[in-house]
């Protein structure tokens, strides 16, 4: 038997989805063969401690505040590309790897899919799964990547950002311009640099606008407002890097009045169908289009695509790109790839060669002339 390649799996991290974090990991660790991988759980607690766990079993279980662990980081020094103790003493760090390693960050949400942890891996110059800087920030960001989609020729529904130093100063200025540039309700609101549906509201009158606006604040500077369509939700699977497949399309049909985060995660209620119900040409069209939004931002590794499919007209509007999906066991990205043909096995195998290509690939560039 060769060389083991490690994995250093990061989950936990300081964002609103901490505890979907947590569920992923678990079920990462579970897919990754033991006779293939070194997996060496690493968790990030709600305040941005990074443990490495003795017991990522309880850790995953109780979270990792509870679970203990040694504290460590990475140095963004290319020269130390290991974990370093942090504190006293030298501390149960693993051995330097006899194979390659590998870091698979399954952070969702703030400080871990909008490009900030994937900038120190970079400047560790390590390799890790999924999307660069670049793709990774432009994903999470709503409101810029809308923009990039628009330039890149996809549809969008219509929207407008407010700042929240703008909302709390002028809230009736807010509430008036976002009924003028929409003209009729409802509309949904939006943190612009969050996931999994955290901080979302539908509105139906001005005062579920204030209270939307209000608990969009909360999370992000940056609040993003859209028009209400009458749709439904296809989401689809994309994997690679500069050639990337792309999964059958799923469609969402949510438990509650939307798609929130309850009924993603925890309730239970939405349910998907996989394939989603389309004609040949109009399902061929969408994952076209999934390929262009993956390209727009410069994707790597993986990404799922969500679409609106406006209902009467079947108009495809591109509402986002998540470049680090959810990898619970409800999640829609490792269900449409099982859907496609690939297991969970085999999507995390294919993750990590991806990975370790695009580390190869960037390192021929030169950093000096």
């Amino acid at each position: 038997m060769g060389s083991k390649t490690r994995v250093y799996l990061i989950f936990g991290g300081r964002s609103g989805e901490h505890e979907v974090s947590l569920m992923s990991a678990r079920n990462v660790m579970d897919a990754l063969d033991p006779a293939k991988y070194e997996v060496v759980p690493i968790g990030i607690t709600k305040a941005g401690a990074w443990l490495l766990s003795g017991d990522p079993l309880k850790a995953l279980a109780e979270g990792v505040e509870q679970a203990g662990g040694f504290p460590v980081g990475l140095l963004g020094d290319p020269t130390r590309r290991e974990l370093i103790p942090v504190g006293d003493g030298p501390g149960p760090l693993p051995a330097p790897a006899d194979g390659a390693s590998v870091f698979f960050p399954v952070l969702h949400g703030t400080y871990g899919e909008d490009g900030t942890i994937q900038g120190l891996l970079e400047m560790a110059n390590v390799p890790y799964v999924g999307c660069g800087v670049l793709a990774s920030s432009v994903g999470m960001d709503k409101g810029v990547a809308k923009m990039l989609f628009e330039r890149a020729g996809l549809a969008v529904a219509p929207y407008k950002i407010y700042l929240r130093k703008q909302w709390e100063a002028t809230p009736e200025a807010v509430l008036d311009d976002a009924e003028q540039t929409f003209g009729k309700y409802p509309v949904f609101v939006k943190p612009a640099n969050l996931g999994s549906s955290v901080g979302i509201s539908k509105a139906r009158n001005r005062d579920e606008l204030a209270a939307a606006l209000a608990e969009a604040a909360r999370f992000d500077r940056r609040i993003l407002v859209e028009e209400g369509l009458g749709a439904r939700e296809i989401e689809l699977a994309v994997l690679g890097n500069d050639d990337p497949i792309v999964s059958m399309p799923g469609e969402i049909i949510p438990g509650a009045d939307f798609y929130d985060y309850k009924d993603k995660y925890f309730d239970g209620q939405s349910a998907s169908r996989i394939p989603a119900e389309l004609p040949a040409e109009l399902a061929a069209e969408i994952r076209r289009q999934a390929i262009i939004a993956f390209k727009a931002i410069d994707g790597a590794g993986m990404a799922r695509c969500d679409f609106f499919l406006e209902q009467g007209t079947n108009r495809i509007l591109i509402n986002e790109v998540n470049t680090i999906p959810g990898f619970t066991r409800i999640s829609m990205y490792p269900k449409l790839w099982e859907a496609t043909g690939i297991s969970y096995s085999q999507l995390c195998d294919r993750l990590i060669t991806l990975a370790l290509e695009r580390h190869v690939d960037k390192n021929r560039n030169a950093t000096s002339v």
